[in-house]
């Protein structure tokens, strides 16, 4: 299967070297996409560095910062117009572990989402705050309670997806960033009726660097998801015909 992990980067000069040399490292047929905004701490120019002579890693340089939603948007159509059979996304600050890349792709042959999970059996989270963990914990649930998508780790940044999903769930038409991102492409691919499993992670808190979560990242996951849970239904009407989990046309 041919794969692309969409990398986003904003001032992560200091990992994102390790980043990009694991994730090829762990999969000879992975390819990377580095999507940098203008990165003034020369992240941008690292991984142009890192990428001369190697046609396995690539980088998408955008003029200024646009968010994490915008720049996964942005890898993910690249991505489709290159033609990959999955498409992935990841950290750029080591808080995933590029070895689980592996499991993440393979698990996409039963499944057309795979969430890597920090909150079902096998998963677990290093070195964060209690009130971090509460702030995490407490944001799926919240998800749950009002959309019913049944994930237990909805805004987890380490996923992959077959083309179809990215394709059905109108992804140029997404306008979330950060946690509301990761639960709105989740929801909108449940909703159609694709098959989402979760397979465990240890998410690991960011070493240097410094965090992108903020209030206002925060506020709005809450406002769209109480807009998500008024406005849609609570489940799929039907199995999508292109899941996984739709009958063959032989059955």
């Amino acid at each position: 299967m041919r794969a692309l992990v969409v990398v986003p980067t904003y001032n992560e000069v200091a990992s994102v070297e390790q980043v990009v040399g694991q994730s090829l490292a762990s999969d000879p047929g992975l390819h990377v996409l580095v999507v940098d905004d203008a990165s003034p701490d020369g992240t941008g120019a690292l991984a142009d560095a890192l990428a001369g002579g190697n046609g396995r890693l690539h980088v998408l340089h955008r003029s200024r910062k646009q968010g994490l939603g915008s720049a996964y948007r942005a890898g993910f159509a690249w991505g489709l117009a290159h033609g990959y059979e999955a498409l992935a996304e990841m950290d750029a600050d080591a808080s995933h572990d590029p070895a689980d890349l592996p499991r993440l792709l393979q698990a996409l042959a039963g499944a057309d989402v795979v969430v890597g999970s920090r909150y079902v059996p096998g998963g677990a989270v290093e070195d964060w705050s209690r009130h971090r963990l509460l702030l995490s914990r407490g944001g799926n649930a919240y998800a749950r309670a009002v959309t019913g998508l049944h994930l237990a780790d909805a805004t987890s940044g380490f996923r992959a997806f077959r083309p179809v999903v990215l394709r059905a769930i109108r992804l140029q038409d997404l306008r979330s960033d950060g946690y509301a991102f990761q639960l709105e492409t989740a929801l909108r691919a449940w909703r159609l009726g694709f098959r989402l499993v979760e397979i465990p992670i240890i998410f690991t808190e960011r070493r240097q660097g410094a965090s992108k979560l903020t209030k206002a990242v925060v506020v709005e996951a809450v406002a769209r998801v109480a807009v998500w849970g008024l406005t849609g239904p609570r489940g799929p009407a039907a199995v999508h015909p292109a899941s996984v989990a739709a009958p063959s046309a032989s059955s």
